[in-house]
């Protein structure tokens, strides 16, 4: 059963981040997230958990949003 939420392009964009030596930031795309119906939350899917560093959402860029789907 495939969910309305997703078969559209996401809101937002899951990454993780990570702090190496010397400040450099190293970002992966784990997965994304949808606007519930209702406009009063979103659905997240993550494709990886990570057991470090952090999670930000963020819009998807352009070539991104047209790609559509999860990570």
């Amino acid at each position: 059963m495939t969910k309305k939420s997703e078969t559209k392009a996401p809101a937002l964009i899951a990454w993780q981040v990570r702090e190496a030596k010397g400040g450099k930031a190293y970002w992966t795309r784990i997965g994304a997230a949808w606007p519930h119906q209702s406009g009063d939350g979103h659905t997240l899917q993550l494709d990886l958990y990570p057991l470090d560093g952090r999670i930000v959402l963020l819009p998807p860029k352009a070539d991104e949003a047209a790609e559509g789907g999860a990570a």
